[in-house]
């Protein structure tokens, strides 16, 4: 026996729901693989703290993706159980991404640090490794920046050439490599720059995961009446 009246309307709405939640899922999955990507060609990441946040983004969207496939099932066949089951793995994929926003707004401070010791490690290791010193070139010529906080950092870095920096510090059609000068070198440093450009990327993160937190709310509520629904149904035969 199926659901009648408005439990079909609410079995469409959960279906709805879901169709949404699969988009989503498929939008965390562009975004977590997009942020890898620009970190990797940002920073040769050294650390696991530093692509965490890529892959966590990367990792709801897949669960999101699987969960709806539940959910939309579930509706359209009126099972009690796997609505039940949706409803559950929805409940838990919320709870978990409050306690990410929590912790990421607690460590949010952490992102300079660790975006700090990333640029130095590649300073320390730019003659040491060719790919690591192309992935930092190309960094100072994206964001026009040189060293972690300045210039002169190049200077403290006893594995490269006293008193030189990389010609990719250098402002355009200027050599200064052997003589830098705040004339010709980009003044600011990348560790600011990146985080910059990571903050306003993060927030725009933010906003898509609080929309989609708003509905799955709806989707746990209406896949609860669904869930009474279909049971009243059975309870009926």
């Amino acid at each position: 026996m199926g659901v009648s009246g408005g439990m079909k309307c609410i079995k469409f709405l959960v279906f709805f729901f879901n169709f949404i939640f699969w988009l989503c899922g498929i939008a965390l999955i562009a975004v977590g693989v997009y942020v890898q990507i620009e970190l990797n060609n940002t920073l040769v990441i050294t650390s696991a703290s530093s692509s965490g946040a890529p892959i966590v983004i990367l990792a709801v969207g897949v669960i999101i993706f699987f969960i709806s496939f539940f959910g939309c099932c579930g509706a359209w066949k009126e099972n009690y159980c796997m609505v039940t089951t949706f409803a559950i793995l929805l409940t838990l994929i919320f709870l978990v991404e409050i306690a990410v926003a929590i912790a990421g707004y607690i460590l949010k401070d952490q992102v300079k640090e660790i975006i700090n010791n990333e640029v130095w490690d590649e300073m320390k290791q730019y003659r040491q490794d060719s790919k690591i010193a192309k992935a930092l070139d190309d960094v100072q010529r994206k964001y026009t920046c040189c060293g972690a906080s300045n210039y002169t950092d190049w200077f403290n870095i006893t594995e490269f050439t006293p008193n030189h920096v990389p010609e990719s510090c250098c402002k355009q059609n200027v050599n200064c490599t052997s003589d830098p000068t705040e004339a010709t070198v980009n003044p600011e440093g990348c560790v600011a720059k990146i985080e910059t450009w990571m903050k306003k990327h993060f927030v725009i993160v933010a906003a898509v995961a609080l929309g989609i937190a708003f509905f799955e709310l709806l989707g746990i509520i209406f896949a609860c009446c669904l869930m009474k629904g279909i049971r009243s149904g059975y309870e009926v035969m």
